[in-house]
């Protein structure tokens, strides 16, 4: 397969984005690899078509790599855009993704952007890997990296792509024919499907549910939350802070950790109702504060099935994405009875089953980690109070607090010092940068020499 790089950071060989995608070329070999540094040579790019044209034709995926700048992709990228726009070069129904290094600070804009460019060029659009710009410097980080891959290269065998933007007005709502065969992939060995029936059209809904679970090849549970003898909604009471019992007597707090939490997968089935989930699944989430801020489904895979309008909900897709990310749970896909709802659901199927197979969770994004760091500078704070999320958040290292990292607030400061002195900066030249990039060479270096020991 012919992989195309389009390095869109003004540093060039020197970007650390780019490292992450070299240190994925390296355990990729038997792919062919073409990188344009479209960041650094865009005046070249500019002047001399011929540089980029005959690549981008030959390419089977696109690979967009840059550092986020400003809540989106750097100036130089855009440029490109428009270049490949203006030039009317036929890219329909190639693939593209994207890898990006940032800190979390609305990378999920800078995404946005890139997957919208694609829709634009006809691309097939497959959901990118938005990385800290110290993960490749850890063995966490460098296992996402190839698992991301892996993602992708998995898409393409299928045919997945994500659903494009709407630009029309919305489809009639279908109903999905629950008759199906079980699908012929590896079983995750329990799925839920938490479901409100209350307001689903001709039962809509229920047959959506039940074409999932026939798809499955394992058990599947369907939860209807709207039979469930709730008592009442949550009273912010607090009584469940110290040990996660809830102050009702309905037994809700039991049956969520035996019945639901012990799946190996969640999907959340719904009809939208006043650009919500509608009153029960709101009374659902709000009792599930008998676990207080714990994460306790983080790394379970989750999906939706959607009865509405949902292009025209734009915060509600915030609010799954986000949920998703807050919970560390990989949003394996949304099924909407707007579009094609037995073709999403059948895909909806098969990336559950891979997610949970190949144990896929790609890092957080600027939602997963600013979210998470508020919790964490709560819960520290009324870890008195709070202790079952204090304990919780002690054992899953949440309390990363960078003013711990007295070492590397030192060398800063030692830097910073360096780069006021005119003499001194002038003597070090672009060994400042060399040194930034330094221990990501070395990673690949690393690789390098297994590879030769082997």
């Amino acid at each position: 397969m012919n992989i195309l790089v389009l390095n869109g950071s003004p540093a060039g060989n020197e970007s650390i984005t780019l490292h992450t995608v070299l240190y994925i070329r390296q355990h990729f070999p038997d792919h062919n690899w073409t990188i344009l540094h479209v960041g650094r040579q865009i005046r070249k790019m500019e002047s001399d078509p011929s540089a980029w044209e005959g690549p981008l034709k030959e390419a089977d995926l696109i690979l967009f790599c840059y550092p986020v700048y400003t809540f989106l992709a750097p100036a130089q990228l855009h440029r490109f855009l428009d270049l490949v726009r203006e030039s009317g070069i036929d890219l329909q129904g190639k693939y593209a993704t994207q890898v990006s290094t940032s800190k979390h600070f609305y990378d999920t804009t800078a995404h946005r952007f890139i997957r919208d460019a694609c829709g634009d060029l006809g691309l097939k659009y497959i959901r990118g890997l938005s990385a800290d710009m110290e993960d490749l410097l850890n063995e966490q980080g460098q296992k996402e990296a190839l698992s991301f891959f892996r993602y992708v290269l998995w898409n393409m065998e299928k045919g997945f792509c994500e659903p494009e933007t709407p630009k029309a007005a919305p489809a009639a709502l279908t109903a999905a024919d629950p008759a199906a065969e079980k699908l012929d992939v590896p079983a995750p060995a329990r799925v839920v499907i938490i479901a409100d029936f209350s307001h689903s059209p001709e039962g809509r809904l229920q047959a959506m549910c039940e074409r999932l679970k026939n798809r499955l090849p394992c058990p599947a549970d369907i939860v209807d939350i709207g039979e469930f003898p709730f008592a009442g909604g949550c009273l912010g009471c607090f009584n469940c802070a110290a040990d996660g019992t809830c102050v009702y007597k309905d037994g809700f707090d039991r049956y969520l950790r035996e019945n639901i939490q012990t799946a190996d997968a969640l999907v959340y089935a719904y009809t939208i109702r006043d650009h919500s989930m509608g009153y029960r699944f709101k009374l659902f989430d709000d009792r599930q504060f008998c676990n207080g801020h714990r994460t306790v489904t983080m790394g379970k895979p989750v999906g939706y099935l959607v009865d509405g309008a949902l292009d025209r909900e734009e915060n509600l897709r915030t609010l799954m994405e986000a949920r998703s990310e807050v919970g560390g749970n990989f949003l394996a896909g949304v099924a909407c009875s707007q579009h094609d709802p037995d073709a999403e659901i059948d895909r909806l199927a098969e990336t559950l089953c891979f997610a949970v197979t190949e144990h896929y969770l790609p890092p957080k994004n600027f939602w997963g980690v600013g979210g998470l760091k508020i919790f964490r500078d709560l819960i520290w704070q009324m870890q008195g109070l709070m202790r079952e999320d204090h304990r919780f958040y002690k054992k899953h290292g949440f309390y990363d607090f960078p003013q711990k990292r007295r070492g590397r607030m030192m060398a800063m400061y030692l830097v910073g010092g360096m780069m006021r002195s005119p003499k001194l900066k002038k003597k070090m030249g672009g060994r400042l940068t060399e040194g930034m990039i330094g221990p990501y060479r070395k990673v690949l270096e690393k690789g390098n020499a297994g590879e030769e020991r082997e």
